[in-house]
């Protein structure tokens, strides 16, 4: 089976929204929900949670199923409808798109 997502490379989609007064950080793939009071903060938080994730996978020399995981339907389904844009009934999107990762290089 090929991955979309590897140790070395890859992208994770993200979806940051307001629902209920509390903005969420969502990362598709990863199945990751940060959560705040502040969209940047709740970004920044993520971001960072998904560098984490990676380094640990890569850390362990993980097999490439946790970096592609079968996406909650709720966000998938918020996800499509952004694509096609779409309003959003009960949310408001502060941002979403992909987070590309690659293994760094050193000189």
């Amino acid at each position: 089976m090929k991955y979309k997502n590897t140790l070395n490379k890859g992208s994770v989609r993200y979806i940051i929204f307001k629902e209920d007064g509390v903005y969420y950080g969502v990362a598709l793939e990863f199945n990751i929900v940060e959560e705040g009071d502040n969209p940047t903060e709740v970004m920044a938080s993520l971001f960072q949670s998904i560098e984490g994730y990676i380094e640990t996978a890569r850390k362990i020399k993980s097999r490439p199923m946790p970096l592609n995981q079968k996406t909650d339907v709720e966000y998938e389904e918020m996800w499509d409808k952004l694509k096609g844009n779409k309003k959003l009934k009960q949310q408001e999107v502060y941002s979403f798109g992909y987070n590309p990762f690659a293994m760094p290089v050193f000189a």
